[in-house]
């Protein structure tokens, strides 16, 4: 099956170089993309083909859409409603706000309505990092000593959450009760040692196939449901760091990069990519507060 339109290839979507860009994702209400330059501590979009910025005055990552105007975006220090018109913030919940070490890194909204986020050590310290789910008004952490949470993405069904510390090289599979919740140990899905791969952002389309982005391979990998690898699309970016499906019909995947690190006359590292695809995703669920 060929995943890819005739003739597509990776094209630029957003010329602005993000020093690490992540928690990229398609708001179904507002037909419109967006993801965040983490270490840059800013939110992009664009709107009309024109590029829109917002800056915090700490690190951000991830974010889910509540209504029309509202996400829900996670900090380093708390989780937080932000008005896309007005700009407006109200604090939902504190995030590890004691900690001076860690900021949010990947998350995703659930299909139940809920919200996970991972934490990680602002200077990648081993075991400092959790994930945790918002759901019905409560965080409540759900596992710990992880050094670089990632790839936190949800099967159709809602039965299974994915997950990740991309220095295991490996990606989890954790079944979900009917609210949501982890029900047993997670299992190995793709265990990446043998072939040198870092797990970083994912998502999950809707025949149930993960869509991995793998740092520092210039590529998203795709993953049947039984962990097996499919095919794997390039992009002219180094350290690809999370993938999206968007657009009208959720059929063109989006994925971001990261900078840091590498040289500046490398000029598309740290951009923002598109492709047409024969896929199509799931649409962004929901986050219910």
């Amino acid at each position: 099956m060929d995943l890819m339109a005739a003739g597509a290839t990776a094209e630029i979507f957003d010329q602005r170089r993000c020093r690490l860009g992540e928690g990229v994702f398609w708001h179904p209400l507002r037909q419109q993309l967006f993801w965040f330059d983490i270490l840059g501590r800013e939110l992009h979009s664009k709107h009309g083909g024109k590029p829109i910025t917002w800056a915090f005055d700490e690190h951000v990552s991830a974010a889910g859409w509540i209504d029309h105007d509202t996400i829900l975006i996670a900090s380093e220090t708390q989780l937080v409603t932000f008005d896309l018109e007005t700009g407006a913030r109200q604090q939902i919940t504190p995030l590890e706000a004691s900690n001076p070490i860690t900021r949010s890194n990947d998350g995703r909204a659930d299909p139940f309505g809920g919200f996970w986020i991972g934490t990680m050590g602002k200077n990648i310290e081993a075991g400092a990092g959790a994930i945790y789910r918002f759901y019905e008004g409560q965080l409540r952490q759900i596992f710990d000593q992880l050094t670089i949470p990632n790839a936190i993405c949800f099967a159709p069904d809602g039965k299974v959450a994915y997950f990740t510390d991309t220095l295991t090289q490996i990606i989890h599979k954790q079944p979900m009760d009917k609210d949501g919740w982890p029900q047993g140990k997670p299992e190995v899905f793709a265990d990446l040692r043998a072939e040198g791969l870092f797990p970083d952002g994912a998502v999950v389309d809707d025949t149930g196939h993960l869509w991995n982005a793998q740092w520092g391979a210039s590529r998203v990998a795709r993953y049947a449901p039984d962990g097996s690898f499919v095919s794997a699309v390039e992009f002219p970016a180094q350290q690809i760091s999370c993938p999206a499906f968007g657009g009208s019909g959720l059929d063109r995947l989006f994925a971001t990069s990261a900078a840091d690190g590498l040289p500046e006359d490398q000029a598309d590292q740290g951009k923002t990519f598109v492709i047409q695809t024969t896929i199509k995703g799931q649409q962004e669920h929901q986050v219910l507060l």
